[in-house]
């Protein structure tokens, strides 16, 4: 791992701006919250991370994947000691923390980790690594910017003395952005495949398996514009105080399970672009950069790591003002990082 790294910030920080208080993490048991759960035991950090459900009564112990845990109920007293609550779960136990949140005389901060209350109009876009924190204030949301967004807003900041006059991503979305649900899904339409077996439609409504597509079926509980349209807002939100012109973007379904991986093109206003410079800038501002020595950032080399990977970076043939990159990250592991380091620094600033 890089001396300077996001992963490193965010345990710095955490350890700097966060006493031992109670936090509630509800959706404890999904991808998005066993991530945080383990970053939480593997950094040692100084909270007591409390798994909350609605559908407990009281105190139990549940297992899923093999693993045990114990889920206490969401309820009023628990909100009330909570100083930070994370959102990692379904749309609707999140509106229900929100009604709490809303009843309790001190409400504890609010962090969507999900982005699922990202249209609220007391929801905050945040980006700790990008200094974008909003102050804070009561009853307010809390949203950790989706990893593909903040990654590109990083990118276009680490060029920033030779700015990128249009830049365009492509941008490759891993099935457990749809939770386990999308990763089953997957693996289960890769079977039936194999086994001329029909295949299982609920997530995509399409099939996925051995395939790249460009949106969803119609009977899709979601939408992959709507996806990427939340990409392209909050991409703009972050790069407008930073002065950047925001990358064109097309998100695509991709047939992996872990990761994003993107190809950006980025074309610069001045000729004699040079790939070492654009490969010392990027390391300088934190990114892992790979040399085509090296083997390259992919779905199942970064899972599991914190960081961004960028390899091939490659001048454009065609345009002597532009050039290529690839780029890897695990979208689960970015979120935790993204949410754990926003409610650090929403901690420390309500101590001052």
């Amino acid at each position: 791992m890089p001396a300077w790294s996001p992963a490193r910030v965010d345990e710095r920080r955490a350890r700097d701006t966060m006493t031992r208080a109670k936090w509630l993490l509800i959706g404890g048991e999904t991808l998005a919250g066993k991530e945080i759960r383990e970053l939480v035991e593997d950094r040692k950090l100084p909270i007591d991370l409390v798994l909350a459900s609605a559908e407990a009564s009281e105190r139990i112990l549940t297992e899923s994947d093999g693993e045990l845990f114990v889920i206490a109920p969401l309820d009023a007293a628990a909100v009330g000691e909570a100083a930070v609550i994370i959102l990692a779960g379904a749309t609707a136990t999140h509106i229900l923390a929100r009604e709490m949140v809303l009843a309790s005389k001190d409400g504890p901060l609010l962090v969507d980790a999900t982005g699922a209350l990202e249209d609220l109009p007391e929801a905050r876009l945040c980006a700790p690594v990008l200094d974008h924190m909003p102050s804070r204030g009561r009853n307010l949301i809390y949203v950790p910017a989706h990893p593909v967004a903040l990654a590109l807003a990083r990118i276009l900041k680490a060029l920033k003395a030779t700015p990128a006059v249009e830049s365009v991503a492509t941008v490759f979305e891993p099935a457990s952005e749809r939770g386990k649900a999308g990763i089953d899904e997957l693996h289960k339409q890769t079977i039936n495949l194999f086994n001329f077996q029909a295949m299982p439609k609920a997530v995509y409504d399409a099939q996925v398996s051995f395939n790249l597509l460009p949106r969803w079926g119609e009977d899709a509980p979601e939408s992959l514009a709507a996806v990427q349209s939340r990409i392209e807002d909050e991409l703009a939100s972050l790069a407008g105080p930073l002065n950047l012109k925001p990358s064109s973007l097309r998100l695509v379904q991709a047939p992996v399970f872990h990761s994003y991986v993107m190809s950006v093109w980025l074309r610069f206003e001045s000729t004699g672009v040079e790939a070492g410079a654009i490969t010392k800038a990027l390391a300088e501002a934190g990114f892992e950069v790979r040399g085509n020595d090296v083997e390259p950032g992919s779905n199942s080399g970064v899972a599991g790591q914190s960081g961004i990977t960028i390899s091939d970076v490659a001048l454009d043939r065609t345009n002597p003002r532009a050039c290529w990159l690839w780029v890897a990250f695990d979208n689960l592991r970015a979120r935790a990082d993204n949410a754990l380091l926003t409610a650090a620094m929403l901690s420390r600033e309500v101590k001052r």
